[in-house]
């Protein structure tokens, strides 16, 4: 095994993962079978130059396997073949008269001309078997088209400028330890100044006449329903603290008004009009993602180029110790895809977390560009803790200041809201839960605990699966009182901005985005005066503005008025479940924060205590007795979160980030991936709308290889770690 293993690492030697497709009915000796233009080595994917028929065979996805990364028998076979009969860059035979010049290296290694001169041309001057460096090198001129069958994959626009494809030297003494590594970076061409080399958009106009939404309902973006806590009340009583719900809807994308759905053709997402999204991903590489949960992050991000349009743009950050661009906002066409997925198959994990410089980038490249999609966010995953802004030299480690990680730009105001949102993703249990979920509140995004690693493509999906289908922008909801003698009491809105004017006559909360489907609750008290003499009382009126997306146009909507009736004698209270529902809700969230604040003291008994104070509360109400299921949601993630308390290892392992991650559910009203579930299922999912079901349903067919999802990977191996002995 020693020796086998030795001849497949001196055939490909990076620490990369490569991908091969293979067709469904493929066995694992089916490798040699496949047509050239399926088949990739990882020195093919150090460079750009790539043998994949994109249009024949789709994207490629990285998928691992159940064991890890571990040698193939079909790659140990072609990788252990003598070098001067297969080109080690695209795993194709050579032989003379095939119609490919050969290029012969000074030690004596083998390759296509076309395929290693694309790789010097990219900055790759070390043989990629031997690691050799060579002193005499082919040149290919600038004009030569590539071989046919081959997709050019440097459109021009596309710096070669990552330092982040790097190669693996053997280090002294000369004996054979192919463990002992350092990474030399290659052609670092310096990043511009100003991030302004994003794509030119294409975007064909969407034209829409203007309409008045609130007399045509079957052109409503957003349903307004508003239930007062009872629908009479004594004319002698007064109250000062009448609560009554607003719920929001917004209307289903196109896609999900069909009933029927064609997944073995282009997504259905995106076969309908839908607001094209700049999306930067902002990737942790330090040191602790090597192995499996590298090659997964590359398997997630796979999933998330594929699934992106071609009108949508995609750039990625990588970060360790510093931070690099890996490309530029690029449309995820057909070319955009091959060179993303190139851009993220070469990355490699080494140094530490610098968190902050990796959102000033892509902040950066968000500020920079020169034309805007209607929809802008950025995802960020890590691993571990920043050891430069918050934790390092200098930095207060008994109060961490974790503003610090967000540039100033990306902060949200009370008056504007927030624009461009961090959806924040810890990984495992050693990330830092308070600075992710911070970031994402500051922000005004979500974040989301992967407590298992496996779950991280299903979590990119759900996240993804809302971006792709925003309907709403810009929405801010009014609520005006309609008599002088009421006033408005707070305003229970989570994380969303809100504010009463000072007469408290009126009040405005600010909400945003909305993806279609999407559901929004929030309680209104207001200060009700007795009747003398009136039989109802007009309490308060709803008035939202949003923007639409594709037309950008503006769209206000107003509710009817919010009316109770005033009997003489009232009979008996009945109280609406409907509010007494979401007063479960925000009364739930409310001890998950002081839960939470309880045990940073060190509390643990007494953060527990609150928990089981609110799950007692809870089920004597009115919902609870009607078997709501929100109820019963509630209920069990409290319980969770008790066991989740159970010891400071608990906690510290998984406790925190599952009750944030929970906590930034309930304050914005949307999806997280908590702990190891992002099941639809699962009673913490109750915010998923259908386009993030949807997205969801691809990627867990995608891993269990269905037939109705594109063509299957295989996974191969890492050279990063051996495989364990059996």
């Amino acid at each position: 095994m020693g020796s086998k293993w030795r001849k497949a690492k001196l055939a490909l030697g990076l620490n990369l993962c490569a991908y091969l497709p293979r067709t469904l009915d493929d066995d694992d000796d089916g490798y040699s079978s496949l047509p050239s233009t399926e088949r990739l080595s990882d020195a093919a994917l150090l460079s750009p130059l790539s043998s994949v028929n994109m249009a024949a065979s789709g994207p490629m996805t990285p998928l691992p396997s159940a064991n890890g990364l571990r040698l193939s028998k079909s790659l140990s076979r072609s990788a252990s073949k003598s070098s001067k009969q297969t080109c080690s860059i695209c795993l194709t035979k050579m032989k003379q008269g095939g119609g490919h010049a050969i290029f012969t290296a000074e030690c004596s290694h083998s390759f296509h001309f076309h395929c290693i001169a694309s790789n010097v041309k990219h900055g790759n001057q070390i043989c990629p078997v031997c690691r050799a460096k060579w002193k005499e090198i082919p040149m290919q001129s600038p004009s030569l088209d590539p071989p046919l069958g081959r997709a050019a994959v440097n459109p021009v626009g596309w710096p070669q400028n990552d330092a982040l494809m790097t190669v693996v030297r053997r280090l002294p003494p000369p004996r054979r330890d192919l463990s002992r590594r350092h990474v030399v970076p290659l052609f670092q061409a310096p990043e511009p100044g100003v991030f302004n080399d994003d794509e030119s958009l294409d975007h064909l106009p969407v034209v829409a006449e203007s309409t008045n939404a609130s007399d045509n309902s079957s052109l409503r973006t957003i349903e307004i329903k508003t239930y007062p806590k009872v629908l009479e009340a004594p004319r002698s009583s007064s109250y000062d603290n009448f609560t009554i719900l607003v719920h929001l809807k917004a209307a289903a994308t196109v896609a999900n008004q069909s009933s029927s759905r064609n997944h073995a053709s282009l997504p259905q997402l995106y076969q309908n009009p839908r607001a094209p999204v700049d999306l930067v991903t902002v990737l942790d590489i330090s040191g602790s993602m090597a192995g499996t949960k590298l090659a997964l992050l590359k398997r997630a991000m796979g999933f998330v180029i594929q699934n992106l349009g071609s009108n949508d743009r995609l750039s990625v950050i990588a970060f360790s110790s510093t931070a690099r661009r890996l490309f530029p906002l690029r449309r995820m066409s057909d070319v955009g895809r091959q060179q993303a997925l190139h851009a993220v198959n070469s990355l490699v994990a080494n140094g530490g977390t610098n968190i902050a410089e990796g959102l000033k980038k892509g902040a950066k490249v968000m500020e920079d560009r020169r034309e805007n999609n209607p929809v802008a966010s950025i995802i960020l995953l890590s691993d571990g803790q920043d050891t430069y802004t918050v934790t390092g030299a200098g930095a207060n480690k008994s109060q961490p200041n974790y503003q610090l990680l967000v540039p100033l730009s990306m902060h949200g105001s009370d008056n504007t809201g927030f624009q461009i949102p961090v959806h924040a993703f810890g990984f495992g249990a050693d990330h830092d839960a308070s600075s992710m979920h911070s970031i994402s509140e500051i922000s005004g995004g979500t974040f989301s605990f992967i407590e298992t690693e496996a779950v991280l493509q299903d979590a990119f999906a759900q996240c993804i699966g809302g971006l792709l289908s925003v309907v709403v922008q810009e929405l801010q909801v009014g609520v005006e009182c309609m008599n002088p003698s009421l006033c408005l009491g707070p305003l229970k809105a989570g994380s969303y901005p809100s504010r009463v004017a000072a007469d408290g006559n009126t009040g405005v909360i600010e909400v945003g985005d909305l993806y279609a489907d999407e559901e929004r609750d929030f309680l209104v008290s207001v200060k009700v005066p007795a009747e003398s003499s009136e039989c109802e009382t007009s309490l308060l009126k709803v008035k939202c503005v949003y923007k639409d997306p594709l037309t950008k146009e503006m769209t206000t909507l107003e509710s009817d008025d919010v009316r109770i009736q005033r009997p003489e004698v009232a009979g008996q209270e009945v109280v609406s479940i409907e509010v007494d529902r979401q007063r479960n809700r925000f009364q739930a969230a409310e001890a998950m924060a002081e839960a939470r604040t309880t045990a940073e003291l060190g509390d643990l008994p007494g953060a527990v205590s609150i928990l089981e104070n609110c799950r007692r509360v809870l089920s004597e109400t009115v919902s609870a007795k009607s078997h709501d299921r929100l109820c019963i949601v509630l209920d069990a993630e409290l319980k969770e979160m008790q066991e989740r308390m159970a010891s400071r290892h608990v906690y510290e392992a998984s406790g925190r980030a599952y009750i944030l991650s929970g906590l930034s559910s309930h304050s914005w009203q949307r999806a997280t991936a908590r702990g190891d579930s992002t099941d639809g299922s699962s009673l913490v999912q109750a915010y998923q709308t259908p386009s993030m079901v949807e997205m969801l349903t691809r990627s867990q067919a995608m891993l269990l290889g269905s037939p109705s999802t594109q063509r299957l990977v295989q996974p191969v191996w890492s050279l990063g770690s051996q495989p364990k002995p059996r």
